[in-house]
Parts: structure tokens; sequence; C-alpha cells
């Protein structure tokens, strides 16, 4: 069972836990003596907390860095305790420590009463969802084991626990250092009639696996085999709640494409006929379809995650810099990882005394907020209340995670309705018995749809045709496909309407989309031309075709959209130093091979 010990700093969490791993004789043979001794050497007052403490730098200074992982056992089961850090600074890895834990104790020191700290990491734990909580007000030797002052702070905690929805079990008043009522009721505190702090924690329940919910599983990877004529495509993860057995149906999302399982896979084992919440396994499936890391593995038979690039969240914020609407980040959420914008800030709230405010811009380091994101792209999630593990995420700012939270719920956007009927057309799809992979290894190249974009008269259509000119000449299944021949063919109900509107405009979108996906289905490389695409039309484009059979070109040195362009190529008269340029970089991406 995992344990989280939380609290302000110097409450005396590293002392409690030295205490009742010697207390519990969990310590490896020796090692308590040999600490003593190095005390002894040193001149220095022995302390349980030097039992974890093993960083020089935590031991100079006398707070706890990191989360340490300790190994611990009593009559009843095993346990792993996570001793988080309680200075503020070091919130980050408490949070970090926090988000493994089924239970947590929470230390308040008798003399320094509640803090800041203490009020902050009840509220993060809250957030995390951890219910079951013991408080241990810690060394009550100082304050001459008086019940008054326990009274006071559990009257105090209690009132605060009771705004943030959590229930703690017990208050317990202990000594770390006397090892008061931590194993043994305490003789010196007689007025105390409750459990030991042992005794709480073999009460606190085990978190049993999450076999009843619906089946979730993160795609981590696809892992391909070619040795002695193994030909298998293994979708690999871990599964956080539900089971699979073969023959079962199931469904990627976001991409909505779906197959059966043909047979579940394990590291150095034999096939499998099922699998549950908590294994690291594969399966293989009968239709083979493309996915992608991030996706979220789902039953068809059973409730469906959520679909959506917009996100109504609960985070807080532990960036050196203030969490603002003009800087993208990343969100990561299970195996995917998205770009992520500041939207709305709904309200701030302050974790130490729960006071709010929604007047505020940006999320300043240690605050909590309810706020909307902005993703670059679609993702799949289930609501906090519905399923934890695929509801949580962090947010990274310059490769260090600065802060994360809970999805409270998906949020409609401006592409629901054509991510909606994308996911139709993909569950509704008829295979053909020809993989993706026959395709690309018959015709000798990996299908892509080729964006070329700029301003009007740049040369676009010129440089495209002289493209689809070199390829097919180098024995390519390619076609260029000229924005007329959708402008006036299947859109041609379109053009009747002469008022430029969104709407129309996505739906220009859409179906041209699904013109390419249908020819990216048949293998072939496909150049299109527009005028001047956002990030935006990529966006809604990339809801109908994976964004890895995507390339996009600019073309001219004027850049007037925020597209997130692949390359930019000069304009000129004469195309084929540009073409040979893309040619290259088609090579370079592995879409087509060099001789």
């Amino acid at each position: 069972m995992n344990i989280v010990v939380v609290g302000h700093v110097d409450h005396g969490k590293s002392t409690i836990i030295g205490r009742l791993l010697a207390e519990t004789k969990s310590l490896p043979e020796g090692k308590l003596e040999q600490v003593k001794l190095n005390c002894e050497r040193n001149s220095k007052p022995f302390e349980y907390a030097f039992l974890l403490d093993a960083l020089k730098d935590e031991q100079a200074q006398g707070i706890t860095i990191d989360s340490a992982r300790v190994f611990f056992h009593t009559d009843k089961r095993n346990y792993i305790i996570i001793d988080a850090p309680g200075h503020i600074e070091f919130l980050k890895n408490m949070i970090s420590g926090a988000a493994r834990a089924e239970a947590a104790f929470l230390v308040i020191d008798a003399a320094e009463g509640v803090q800041e700290n203490s009020r902050r990491h009840g509220y993060m734990l809250a957030m995390l969802g951890i219910k079951q909580v013991a408080i241990l007000v810690n060394k009550m030797d100082l304050v001459d084991y008086q019940e008054a002052i326990f009274l006071n702070i559990r009257k105090e905690y209690e009132d605060f626990l009771a705004q943030i929805d959590i229930h703690a079990k017990n208050f317990i008043p202990v000594s770390g250092r006397e090892g008061d009522n931590l194993a043994e009721t305490s003789e010196k505190m007689p007025w105390y009639q409750g459990q030991t702090a042992l005794k709480v924690l073999d009460s606190f329940e085990k978190e049993k696996p999450a076999l009843d919910k619906p089946f979730r599983m993160p795609v981590q990877d696809v892992y391909k085999f070619t040795a002695k004529g193994d030909n298998r495509r293994i979708v690999a993860g871990t599964v956080d709640s539900g089971k699979i057995s073969v023959g079962d149906e199931v469904v990627f999302y976001p991409s909505g494409k779906k197959s059966h399982v043909k047979s579940i896979e394990g590291f150095a084992c034999s096939p499998q006929d099922r699998t549950s919440a908590g294994y690291a396994m594969g399966f293989t499936l009968e239709e083979q379809i493309y996915i992608t890391r991030g996706e979220i593995a789902a039953k068809t038979s059973e409730a469906q995650p959520e679909n959506t690039s917009h996100l109504l969240v609960s985070l807080f914020w532990l960036g050196k810099k203030p969490l603002s609407k003009k800087k993208n980040y990343f969100l990561k959420l299970g195996t995917a990882k998205v770009t992520a914008r500041l939207e709305e800030v709904h309200r701030v709230i302050n974790a130490s005394d729960l006071s709010s405010s929604d007047q505020q811009e940006k999320i300043q380091r240690h605050e909590v907020a309810e706020c909307t994101l902005k993703l670059n792209q679609t993702i799949a999630f289930d609501k906090a209340e519905e399923l934890a593990a695929t509801s949580r995420f962090v947010i990274i700012d310059e490769y260090e995670i600065c802060g994360g939270g809970i999805i409270r719920k998906g949020l409609k956007d401006k592409q629901s309705i054509i991510r909606d009927q994308v996911f139709l057309r993909n569950y509704k799809w008829e295979k053909s018995i020809i993989s993706r992979e026959n395709r690309s290894e018959k015709y000798n190249q990996r299908p892509t749809l080729i964006l070329i974009t700029g301003q009007k008269n740049v040369g676009k259509k010129s440089l495209a045709k002289s493209l689809e000119s070199r390829l097919f000449a180098d024995g390519k299944l390619v076609y260029f496909l000229g924005i007329g021949n959708v402008v006036y063919g299947i859109d041609a109900d379109l053009k009747k309407n002469k008022e430029e509107t969104q709407a129309k405009r996505q739906e220009h979108l859409r179906r041209l989309s699904e013109v390419a996906h249908i020819l990216l289905d048949a293998g072939m490389i496909l150049i299109v031309t527009a005028v001047e695409l956002s990030q935006d039309d990529l966006s809604m484009i990339k809801i109908s075709i994976d964004s890895e059979q995507i390339e996009t070109v600019w073309v001219g040195d004027n850049v007037t959209t925020n597209l997130n362009y692949d390359i930019q190529v000069p304009s000129h008269d004469d195309s084929r130093e540009v073409v040979e340029k893309l040619k290259e970089m088609l090579q370079e991406r592995g879409i087509i091979f060099r001789p």
C-alpha cells in the first residue's frame, strides 16, 4: 500500500517515519546502530530523520528536498511510505509523491499549530482525490502533552478540511522523538483513548484494482516484429482500469478507429486470454489500423472517454514564472503530449485560506485555479470523478514540470461537429484487406498529404505541378489536386452561396480533408495548394487526417499567418531547385526512399 506523509517544514515527518521503521524492525540489520555511531563520531545529536535523509545537502540544511520512498511493514501488510517535502519551495516534489499515494498522514507541529503549508497540503490531497487521511499532531512532548492544545488544533483543522470535502479518519497526538502513540499507546496522554498511528495505518483500506470500471489503456507505442517471419504489430501500454479479453472490440480515441483483439501479449510469457488493470501488456488486432502513441483504447461495449481540445480544469501552478495566456506549454496526460495555452482564468484559489479571486489574468506560483485550457489538438480523457488516472495531467514549461491538475469537464469547441463526423466515419469505415503497410511496401512510398501554401501569386501551383511531375518521373504514385477541382466539384453547393463565412470555410476544409483521406488510404502522395493556411486551418485538416501524414510548405519570404509550417521555400520562376529541395525533405522524412 502506498502512503504519503506530508506537512509543513520542520513539523517532524521524517522523524515519525524513522521512528516507525525502528519500532517495527523494518530497518536493515545494523542500520540504526550505524546512524547512531555516525552521529556520535560527528558530535551530532541523533535524529530518527537521519534514517531517511541520506542526501548530504539534506542533512546539512535539515530539510527534506526529494520524496523519499521507504519500504516498511507491519504484521498486516507491506507499505511504501513516501516522505514528501514540506518546504514551500519543494511543493512540486510533494505533489509528485502524493499522486502515487492511496492514503496520507498529515503532520502538524503541536507547538507551532496549523501553518500555511498544513492547509495547502491538505488542499492538494483533496485535489489529488486522496480521501483516506489521518492527522498526526506531533511534538506533543514540547507542549507537556496538554490535551487543550491538541483539541484546539483538531478543531481548527477539522473546520478547514470540511470546506474541501475531506473527513480525517483520526487525529492522533504523537511524539516522533519519544515514540508516543506511534507503535504503542502512550501513558503520558491518558486522556487520548484512540488508536496508535500504526493501528490507524493498518485500518486504511487498500485501493482495489479498478477492475469494475471501463477499460482504459493509454497507447504507449506500437511494436513491430519482423524476425523469423513474425509479422505481429503489438499495441502496448499499461491498463489503467477495467479488463480486456481476446475477441473484445476496442476503439481508440480520439481517432475513433476500431478493431477486435486478436491476441494478448506479455513480456517473456506465453499469450494470454485476458488482462486487467495494473498490468503492462500489449495486444494484436484482427484488422490492421493506424494508431499512434497518446490515444486511449476503450471497449465499444462500455462507457467511452470524452474528446475535445477545450478543457475546464482545476490546476496548481509551481513554476517560477506565472502561467500566462501569451505562452505555449506542453500538457501531458497519460502517454499523450500536446501543446496547450491558458485561454481563461475563471477563479484563483488561495490554497491556504480558501479565499478566491476572479479578476486575475495570470496564475502565480503556488496558486490553485479553475481555468480553461485550449489544446492544439484533440485528446481523449475522463472526468476526475469518473476515472482519476485518465483525468490527471501535468504541465511542462521549458523542460520542467511546473504544474498539474485534473480535468473537470470537456468543453465544446468549433471543431466538435467535424470531430464527431470524422469519429463516425472512422467507426463505420469499411477496411480493405490490403493494409497501409502492404501499399507502402508495394509502392515504395509512405502516403502523405503535401500542403503548399503562401500568399497569392507566389507560384504555388507551378511548384506543386513541378513536384508532381518530378515524383511521377521517379515512379511514385502521386497526384496534384487543384483547389478548383474541389470548389467546382464536391463544393459546388457551397460555391452558390457567395457569402464567405467561418462555417463555410470549415465545411470546405472538411470536404477537402475527406477527399485527401481517401486518396491517402489508397497509398498515394497527394499535393494540394491553398492560399495562406493558418494554424487553425491545419488543426481542422488534422481532425480528418493523421498529423504524421501531413507535410506543410510555405512558399515565399513573407509569412502572413501563424502556421507552424515544416519547411519554407523561396518563390522562383524556375522551380527546379526548390523541387529538389522538397524531394530531399521527403527522403529525409522517410516518405520516399533514397535509391
